[in-house]
């Protein structure tokens, strides 16, 4: 059967962010219970300088106080191809995580950043344990 559309959740994983400077934009928290699987699709925006690089985590805290970097065997494709550069405005990338903890994050590290861009990232969860999803 070829029904995506009721076998995945979509959630916000980052507000389509507008950074200007070197730093960490941290996304929301995506609570795993009842998914086997979640890709992040990120989003640019015209992007004027710097480099912007995804940054997964993982933790078994709700609030991610515990939160540690996954190891990239737990990812599908990579941090590094995942990121953007000054001429990738506009394109949407993605990153999978297939780990077994219930919280993972997406943030956004920027560097040489002076004027900046936007970013912006949705969560897909999928091999859900129980379906139809709602």
């Amino acid at each position: 059967m070829r029904d995506l559309h009721n076998n995945i959740k979509v959630e916000k994983a980052l507000n389509t962010t507008a950074i200007s400077s070197d730093t960490t934009t941290t996304g929301s928290i995506i609570d795993m219970q009842g998914f086997g699987a979640v890709e992040f699709i990120i989003q640019s925006g015209t992007l004027t300088d710097g480099s912007y690089t995804p940054l997964i985590e993982e933790g078994t805290l709700s609030n991610l106080g515990d939160a540690t970097a996954v190891a990239d065997s737990n990812l599908l494709g990579t941090e590094a191809d995942a990121a953007f550069a000054l001429t990738d405005d506009n394109k949407v990338k993605k990153i999978g995580y297939i780990g077994n903890k219930r919280y993972v994050r997406l943030s956004i590290v920027s560097a040489d950043t002076t004027t900046g861009g936007t970013v912006s990232a949705v969560a897909v969860k999928g091999n859900a344990g129980d379906r139809p999803v709602a």
